[in-house]
């Protein structure tokens, strides 16, 4: 019979211990308890809030050669988040899903307060999509973990509210200039500086063989490309493509502001940026032939609305319409068919005028709403390709 203790053997050169049989059973289920810990209900996926928990867990997956998928969001999830979710489970034998509204990609007069915050409805967005997912023999992965820290958590030497907003706010950041000074940096000259900084840290905290971001966010994509490669971090970044309503608005957690009235002319974005990939794909290469049509199909449709009455019409403002290089993000005046471009722009959605009673008028009574877009046009050879 075994000795409940360890067996202990000597030589001239060391002491071994070898456990018994008991011991390795202890420390076994003293790592279950370890690993144990919150889950969506009806689930096994894991509710990761300390960074220490995450990285634990994470070990283990190493050990086990399992490669993990991250698709951070802020919470509000909607089908484009699943399709994020969905594409990293067809990559990797783990999806980790951040849900974290970052302060620092808010500038001092942007409606972080208001973001929407739909913890118990995001839970039930990832307890179905992960049983569509295991329902799927298509699929080599599933959704192992939510990982959803406070800010204190994620910005520690800066306390509950994190660094400051300001343009020359203190603290540590992550900045990539110039890609992220143009366009939505130009607007929001603080974005793509918390962008930066808050991916740095998820990269680094949860390790991921590949992150998943949507084309929706195109600069956003060049963005962390660059920040990927300028840092050589060992992750690879992979874009989803857009997903978008029956009548092409882009999927956007902020589409919950709209209401009604503005909902309707939402899509004036994505029809401008249409008439301009159909100049490209009609042989159309200078800025004025593909944009002019744009802007104007826009002019068009505010137009239209003033035609109406205050309480019928929408009035919105258009920030931008680029034709941009691929890489960079510098505006273009032709295109360069071996290279191709993006189409993007930016229109603010105004609140209604004199709303009516019982009118909906969207989340958070219905602010200014600012939607982004885009296209890319491809290049020749891919078109002659495809």
């Amino acid at each position: 019979m075994f000795s409940p203790f360890a067996k202990t053997f000597k030589s001239s050169f060391t002491r071994i211990t070898f456990p018994n049989a008991r011991s390795f059973s202890s420390s076994s289920n003293l790592l279950h308890k370890r690993a144990t810990g919150p889950v969506i209900p009806s689930t096994s996926i894991k509710v990761f809030r300390t960074i220490s928990a995450l990285r634990q867990w994470r070990r283990q997956q190493l050990l086990d050669h399992r490669t993990v998928g991250l698709v951070p969001t802020m919470g509000a999830l909607h089908s484009g988040h699943a399709s994020l979710v969905r594409l990293a489970a067809s990559q990797t034998s783990l999806v980790v899903v951040t849900i974290y509204v970052n302060p620092t990609q808010f500038g001092v007069t942007e409606d972080l307060d208001s973001y929407p915050k739909t913890w118990d409805a995001d839970c039930k967005i990832l307890r179905d999509l992960d049983r569509d997912i295991a329902e799927d023999g298509a699929n080599m992965g599933r959704i192992a973990a939510v990982f959803a820290p406070d800010t204190k958590e994620m910005y520690p030497s800066e306390g509950n509210k994190g660094p400051s907003q300001e343009i020359d706010g203190k603290g540590s950041f992550v900045t990539i200039t110039p890609v992220g000074e143009k366009l939505e940096g130009k607007t929001r000259p603080t974005f793509f500086r918390g962008v930066a900084t808050i991916c740095m840290k998820l990269f680094n905290i949860v390790q991921p063989e590949k992150v998943f971001f949507g084309q929706k966010d195109v600069q956003q994509t060049v963005v962390i490309k660059k920040l990927v490669k300028d840092f050589h971090l060992n992750t690879d970044v992979i874009i989803g493509a857009t997903q978008r309503e029956s009548d092409g608005l882009a999927l956007s957690s902020r589409n919950v502001y709209l209401g009604t009235r503005r909902r309707n002319v939402a899509t004036v974005l994505s029809k401008a940026l249409k008439v301009a990939e159909t100049g490209y794909l009609r042989g159309k290469r200078t800025r004025d032939e593909l944009l002019g049509p744009a802007h104007e199909l826009a002019k068009l449709m505010l137009i239209e609305q003033f035609q109406m009455k205050p309480e019928e019409r929408v009035n919105y403002e258009v920030d931008y319409i680029s034709l941009a290089d691929p890489d960079t993000m510098e505006e273009l005046d032709v295109v360069d068919d071996t290279r191709g471009a993006i189409l993007s722009g930016a229109v603010k959605m105004l609140p209604v005028e004199e709303p009516q009673d019982g009118e909906d008028l969207g989340a958070a009574g219905g602010p200014a709403v600012r939607l982004i877009d885009n296209i890319i046009l491809p290049a020749a050879a891919m078109k002659a390709a495809n």
